[in-house]
């Protein structure tokens, strides 16, 4: 009988398939919200600048809540924590939905919505990245954070911006919002039916308190500090943060009318170039072996891999806008799968959900900055300048990053291949 390859092993598995599905309509969902929210401001007159409010409170009910989350996922059965939050967002998608539909939303209801959304993804993320390696052997980690990565992108980036731009253009941003409300239903109804055993690390009536929190957030990041490949991996990931996230989340939609005369369809086919090259880096990297490099590969990939970034102020036709998000999306899709990896494998599994917790905190820490800025950045400066800085700041960055954490003998002093 022919052997199953490499990169699709841990669907044989009937709990990851179980998580699969539940990412892939939950992710698919947050597509639909990237689109409808973007359309939502500007149906109520807001520019740039709202759009970035909007966006940054999302990212501060994240950051806020992520150092939290990484506590109950190494406290808490991680498949509870992560159906609790599907719950609690349907319920804040659901709400903020029926205000559009019926003509009573406004801005600051908007902020609000993305502050508890952001807020109940704070708990989500990190037991997430906890519970996987519950479900699948080791020796799977790096195809089923493939798996994983390739999906992500292709939902988030391209199936769901899809379906938000249709749905705007037939319905309403309103009636969008309301379906990625019924997104997070799906998911927590797949999450209800996996079935794992041990997922507290810890007894969560142990020490319990702010003293005793405290403690394990100190824990985790004294970790962090004599981790040189975490430390130095994060440093980077800050400023890639500030420099291409507002931008790209912020600008594009703007570029898109200014520069060429569209709208949502041609955003949403973007976010599907970049979504379609992400899927197909993350599906490249794990359908082989991990590579020998894999610090070099992650920082170079990532850092180099954001240049392209830069087209999208200068180009005046839909194209190469096209082909640099592509390219954008396949070394995003590379670095990312390496890394999800990294923590999986190199991490204790007792410290897993608080390390992964300060990851997102640390690396998403200047998000609200980033979203914040890139409005009165694009209008003070003009897109063109902002687009190029963005596209600078990574590449000149990963390889810093390489030469202050000495990754190069760190990764060969602990190989993974």
């Amino acid at each position: 009988m022919a052997s199953t390859p490499g990169a699709i092993q841990p669907l044989r598995n009937r709990e990851f398939r179980l998580l699969f599905a539940a990412t892939a309509v939950s992710l698919t969902g947050d597509g639909i919200w990237l689109v409808a929210i973007a359309f939502q401001v500007i149906e109520l007159g807001g520019g740039p600048v709202a759009l970035s409010l909007v966006a940054g409170a999302y990212s501060v009910g994240l950051i806020g809540f992520v150092l939290v989350g990484g506590i109950a996922a190494d406290r808490l059965a991680r498949r509870t924590v992560m159906l609790v939050s599907d719950l609690v967002r349907a319920g804040v998608v659901g709400v903020a939905g029926t205000l559009a539909v019926t003509g009573s939303i406004e801005l600051w209801q908007l902020g609000v919505a993305g502050f508890l959304i952001g807020s109940a993804e704070g708990f989500f993320l990190p037991s997430y990245t906890g519970l996987l390696p519950k479900l699948v052997p080791e020796s799977q980690l790096l195809a089923a954070n493939g798996l994983e990565g390739m999906l992500r992108p292709l939902a988030e980036f391209a199936a769901g911006p899809a379906l938000g731009g249709i749905l705007v253009a037939l319905l309403s941003p309103g009636a969008a919002i309301l379906i990625d409300g019924a997104t997070f239903l799906i998911s927590a109804a797949f999450l209800a039916r996996i079935r794992v055993l041990g997922t507290a690390e810890r007894d969560p009536a142990e020490a319990p308190g702010l003293a005793a929190a405290l403690a394990d957030m100190r824990e985790g990041a004294a970790y962090i500090r004599r981790t040189s490949w975490l430390w130095a991996t994060l440093g980077f990931a800050m400023l890639a943060v500030l420099a291409l996230i507002g931008p790209i989340d912020i600008l594009t939609p703007f570029a898109v009318r200014e520069q060429l005369g569209g709208g949502a369809a041609e955003y949403g086919v973007l976010l599907t170039a970049f979504g379609v090259g992400a899927a197909a880096g993350a599906l490249g990297i794990s359908w082989g072996r991990m590579p020998r490099r894999y610090l070099t590969v992650m920082l170079l990939v990532w850092g180099i891999g954001a240049l392209p970034v830069a087209v999208l102020g200068l180009a005046n036709e839909l194209w190469p806008m096209i082909v640099a998000m592509v390219i954008v999306g396949v070394t995003s899709g590379i670095g990312d799968v390496i890394w999800g990896t990294l923590l999986q494998r190199r991490v204790p599994d007792e410290l897993r959900g608080r390390v992964s917790s300060l990851d997102w905190f640390v690396s998403l820490g200047l998000l609200p900055i980033s979203l914040a800025l890139a409005g009165p950045a694009g209008e003070a400066f003009g897109i063109t300048a902002v687009f190029i800085a963005a596209g600078l700041v990574p590449a000149i960055v990963g390889p810093l990053a390489l030469i202050a954490g000495r990754l190069r003998s760190d990764e060969l002093a602990h190989p993974l291949d």
